[in-house]
């Protein structure tokens, strides 16, 4: 029989893959590959690059063990190609091997790659989701709006987590009420588990730091997890030690916390070191052992088998012009401390050294505090979207885009999201401590000292009056504006109006 080539992205290290269950390990040879068409499309966090070069090349080694035969390219092999297609051909031409068994991407650049690739690529359903593609389409077929809390109730039927009978445990579906609780004043949680590099992920270390010195992002102290069994320690560290208070204060933000009880696990799941299910089912055991109140567990598998999934199933049903989506016509281009954390507001230059250094920043400061701001301003969408592809090592398009295009900018003009999440710096001082340390001040609300999240959140209410302004969720908040004399609207607009051209004139913010 004539060998067929296996091909196995760098998110994709599951045992349980499809296109592994597939193949014959007597006749067909695994494709893996380090190349710089997939680390340099975005100038990619080097933390990221180096967990997944890491990843790959203990997976291939555990492939190995099982019985495959692996052909590993690493960057720096002289006759690398430097895409997935010219690999999948060097190698066909290697072995004679005239088809390949792939499973499908969570790019829609690479699902198009793979099609055009000479050689026929076999593309089988990444079954490694809780919902398929048919299955969301189905669900979404003739619905007016699609809302991730109904798409929830029903993964929470289909899998039976947290169900008593028919019914959500403890009779409610969502606890999302209970777990807006602002910061405390201790954290009784060392953060997440870290692992020293061995001597695998050195080599890869010291390749990064070589070839990728100039990308955004500190690559040491390196800590991540690199494999399966490191994955799973991290996972049974976070169920035993941070989830009993993860529910409460998961929309916290600290100054000087940068995890607080977050389980730091999604680029583990999302490269597929862990499983959906195993993660889940260990959250709901802690909860039936009574080691984990309801509002935590249920927070926690709702981000999981919810938003990740339901994410997942926006990305591929919308298809490839979303993320250029840009209903609101927002063109301001990103500012320049997105990539220097070199700004004045202090809940901005944390989240971006927080997230400069570790790779990682929690979905609060994701959603209201960078992706706020990036709202509020008027920042091109798509600009935003490459910055959050760029920076976060969980970052992947099936799942970043949605949160980001829909979620967090509104310019998928409402199909995430029925209203755009924009606050004010009130709601950030609420939820943080960081406003206490900021050169703004929180209770100014017009002026060169007051808080910019202020007037540019009354600025964008106003921009864009004609189409929030009949949305019954924010009835209240136009209400307001239009109870405010017509002086004091006129400096919050002026206000925003100079803050916006200092940013446009590169001046520090």
């Amino acid at each position: 029989m004539v060998a067929r080539l296996i091909l196995i992205l760098g998110d994709q290290l599951s045992d349980d893959l499809s296109a592994l269950r597939e193949g014959d390990p007597a006749r067909d040879i695994i494709v893996m590959a380090e190349v710089m068409g997939e680390a340099s499309y975005v100038p990619h966090h080097p933390k990221k690059i180096a967990f997944l070069f890491a990843a790959m090349r203990k997976f291939a080694i555990r492939l190995e063990g099982q019985g495959w035969r692996v052909a590993y390219t690493r960057l720096d092999d002289p006759e690398n190609t430097h895409t997935i297609p010219g690999e999948l051909i060097r190698r066909a031409s290697e072995t004679g091997a005239t088809e390949v068994l792939a499973t499908e991407p969570g790019e829609f650049r690479l699902i198009a790659a793979l099609e055009e690739c000479p050689i026929p690529v076999h593309q089988f359903p990444d079954d490694r989701f809780l919902c398929s593609h048919a299955e969301f389409d189905q669900w979404a077929e003739g619905r007016k709006e699609l809302r991730m809390e109904w798409f929830y109730r029903e993964m929470r039927r289909k899998t039976g987590l947290l169900m008593e009978g028919d019914q959500p445990a403890g009779g409610k579906w969502n606890y999302d009420h209970d777990n807006r609780k602002p910061a405390p004043g201790e954290i009784g949680f060392d953060g997440p588990l870290r692992f020293e590099p061995d001597a695998v992920t050195e080599e890869v270390l010291a390749l990064v730091a070589d070839r990728f010195a100039e990308n955004f992002g500190t690559l040491a102290p390196f800590w991540f997890a690199t494999d399966r069994a490191g994955a799973r320690k991290a996972l049974d560290h976070f169920i035993a030690h941070a989830l009993p208070r993860f529910g409460d204060f998961q929309d916290a933000m600290l100054d000087g916390n940068r995890f607080l009880y977050h389980s730091v696990i999604s680029m583990y799941l999302n490269a597929g070191l862990l499983g959906w299910r195993e993660v889940c089912e260990a959250a709901e055991a802690a909860h039936r052992a009574n080691q984990a109140p309801l509002n935590a567990v249920e927070g926690f598998i709702r981000q999981i088998i919810g938003w990740r999934e339901f994410m997942r199933g926006i990305y591929f049903r919308q298809g490839p012009g979303y993320t250029r989506m840009n209903t609101l016509g927002h063109d301001r281009a990103l500012p320049g401390f997105y990539w220097s954390g070199e700004t004045s507001m202090r809940c901005m230059s944390r989240a971006i050294e927080q997230t400069r250094d570790e790779a990682y920043a929690h979905h609060i400061q994701r959603l209201m505090v960078t992706g706020n701001f990036a709202l509020l301003a008027g920042i091109d969408p798509y600009q935003v979207h490459e910055w959050y592809l760029a920076v976060y090592a969980d970052a992947y398009e099936w799942v970043e885009a949605p949160n980001v295009i829909g979620m967090s900018q509104f310019a998928d003009g409402g199909i995430v999201g029925s209203k755009p999440y924009v606050s004010g710096g009130n709601y950030i001082n609420k939820m943080s401590d960081h406003c206490k340390h900021c050169a703004y001040e929180i209770g100014e609300k017009t002026g060169e000292k007051a808080c910019p999240f202020n007037y540019l959140y009354w600025a964008f209410l106003h921009r864009h009056r004609d189409r929030f302004g009949r949305n019954p969720r924010m009835a209240q908040m136009y209400r307001t504006w239009m109870k405010m004399s017509d002086d004091k609207r006129q400096a919050t607009l002026d206000s925003a109006d100079a803050f916006l051209a200092r940013l446009e004139r590169g001046d520090r913010v």
